[in-house]
């Protein structure tokens, strides 16, 4: 008995003796863990401290800041100490992206809904906007409470040469297309110029031999009236002249000779005179520029572009000619560049011109008839200010095209017919140099209108 006794005790002590070395072996191995863990845990800690380029934070499952490192105060300007126990959304999330920060946080922390590396516009205390690309994490404690860890890097730098590179761009592009416009306004230009030198070159050679036969014609027609009265006395002091002479008077009909010989010198001057105003008007519309701004009369260069145009005016197979209304008020001289004023006059003329060949594709005679194309301008005074409207009844244009007419290089036109270069010059001349104003009103189907506004003496 005593001895089984013995080896129960025995039993007993050795079971004790397992329990306290695998106790031992547990307690050493977890000092061994903790040591690993205290291990981890100060070389994060010395990661997240000492970290100069990353500003990393930890908040709570409410949101609330229970770590801050040294780049995070640099970056938002909190220290540790403002930091800590501060919301994260009144901290360093704007005003406008609060609710839904709150709402993107909560999500992850409860419902397992990652939030995206992004590139985020964050607020610094002074209330600046700092540029960050941001990432997270979430992290489980000890406790079993999760945590998310918010990783910062400054991007501001990278911000500003990505902004800088892109007004250069921008820059390089304004700079590509106002030298390819300036080639086009120049080739534009030297049209203009050689038409006018053309033009001008053609009314200077019209001018001389129509001059000599304006001055012969006026001389032909006093000295017909001259033969005239002297026939007359003639034939009233030799009523009976003879057979002979009364016979070649019938062949050759001298009655209707003496009758219709004035009128046919009389329209041979109304002729020369119209050949005159004519090329008077081509000097006008072809007139060049001095560098500064004459008195000029606006009526003549209206004038003076509607005569170029009139070849344009005329019918066609296409349609009836085109009818110009004119209704021009009592305009003094405008001090401006006429030059310039008549390419504006063109080019508006030319569009309305334009607008109704299109708009008469489709109609029949009928209709033309019934509606006839027409150009109406009209000039007044208003305020020190002439101002010139010229509407046609075209097909007008949609609200989309209007806002966008005076854009160079837009044109409705199909390729090889418009530069889209025409109305935005007209109005930097009407703008920049004549210090006026163009603009524009259309109804889709009815016509347009354009308005030119020039200072008397700007």
């Amino acid at each position: 008995m005593y001895f089984k006794e013995c080896i129960s005790i025995l039993d007993f002590l050795c079971s004790q003796e397992a329990i306290f070395l695998e106790n031992a072996r547990l307690y050493e191995e977890s000092q061994r863990n903790l040591d690993i863990l205290r291990e981890s845990e100060q070389r994060f800690r010395y990661l997240f401290e000492s970290t100069p380029t990353i500003a990393m934070q930890c908040y709570n499952r409410h949101r609330q800041v229970i770590a801050w490192n040294t780049a995070s105060e640099s970056l938002y300007g909190y220290s540790q100490t403002e930091a800590l126990g501060k919301q994260l959304e009144d901290l360093i999330i704007p005003p406008h992206m609060r609710e839904f920060v709150i709402k993107a946080v909560n999500k992850w922390l409860f419902e397992g809904i990652p939030i995206p590396p992004s590139e985020l516009g964050l607020m610094h205390k002074d209330g600046s906007i700092v540029s960050v690309y941001s990432s997270h994490a979430i992290f489980t404690n000890m406790a079993g409470e999760k945590e998310m860890y918010c990783f910062d890097i400054d991007i501001r730098d990278r911000k500003a040469a990505e902004a800088a590179i892109k007004q250069k761009s921008q820059e390089l592009e304004q700079a590509l297309q106002y030298l390819q416009e300036a080639q086009l306004q120049i080739v534009q230009s030297e049209k203009m110029s050689a038409l006018g030198n053309l033009v001008a070159g053609v009314a200077h050679e019209i001018n001389n031999p129509v001059g000599f036969i304006a001055g012969n014609v006026r001389e032909a027609i006093a000295s017909v009236i001259n033969i005239t009265e002297y026939l007359r006395l003639y034939q009233e002091k030799f009523p009976n002249p003879g057979d002979e002479i009364t016979q070649k008077a019938a062949e050759f009909e001298i009655e209707y000779l003496l009758e219709d010989l004035p009128k046919m010198l009389r329209s041979m001057e109304i002729g020369c005179e119209r050949i005159k105003n004519i090329s008077n008007s081509l000097t006008t519309f072809s007139r060049s520029d001095k560098d500064y701004k004459v008195l000029f009369d606006i009526h003549k260069g209206i004038d003076s572009t509607i005569l170029i145009l009139k070849h344009r005016l005329k019918a066609n197979k296409k349609r009836p000619a085109i009818e110009i209304d004119t209704e021009y008020d009592n305009l003094p001289q405008v001090k401006c560049f006429p030059g310039q004023l008549n390419q504006v006059f063109m080019n508006i003329l030319a569009n309305a011109i334009d607008a109704l060949d299109e708009s008469s594709i489709g109609r029949n005679c009928a209709e033309l008839e019934n509606n006839p194309n027409r150009i109406n301008i009209k000039t007044f005074l208003e305020d020190d200010r002439v101002k010139i409207s010229i509407v046609d009844n075209g097909k007008g244009m949609s609200e989309v095209v209007k806002q966008k007419i005076f854009d160079r290089q837009f044109t409705t036109k199909s390729v090889g017919k418009g530069t889209g270069l025409g109305l935005a010059i007209a109005r930097q001349i009407v703008v920049d140099k004549h210090g006026g104003n163009l603009e524009v009103s259309s109804v889709l189907g009815e016509g347009t209108e354009f308005i030119i506004t020039i200072p008397l003496n700007e």
